[in-house]
């Protein structure tokens, strides 16, 4: 800011520097905080999606467990089927 441009304020210079510069710390707490903020949600996101990836694992490990469980169970019913009958 040049000094022909505080020229075109009429308030005095004194409150103009004072109201600049609450500006700025205002607009940098801000910014701040939603910095911190951002930061807060990417954590959370990452959280959540490692946790999505541990239980779909575990679900597919599961549904393999179920089919070999089938599997088995089919098994021991073929070989129980001709020796019962």
């Amino acid at each position: 800011m040049s000094s022909g441009d505080v020229d075109q304020f009429v308030s005095p210079k004194s409150k103009l520097i004072r109201f600049f510069h609450d500006s700025r710390n205002r607009w940098k707490v801000k910014h701040h905080e939603l910095k911190k903020s951002c930061k807060m949600l990417q954590n959370q996101v990452r959280a959540v999606e490692k946790s999505r990836a541990a239980w779909r694992e575990q679900a597919l490990a599961s549904e393999q467990r179920v089919t070999e469980l089938a599997g088995e169970l089919e098994e021991l019913k073929c070989r129980r089927s001709p020796a019962g009958g």
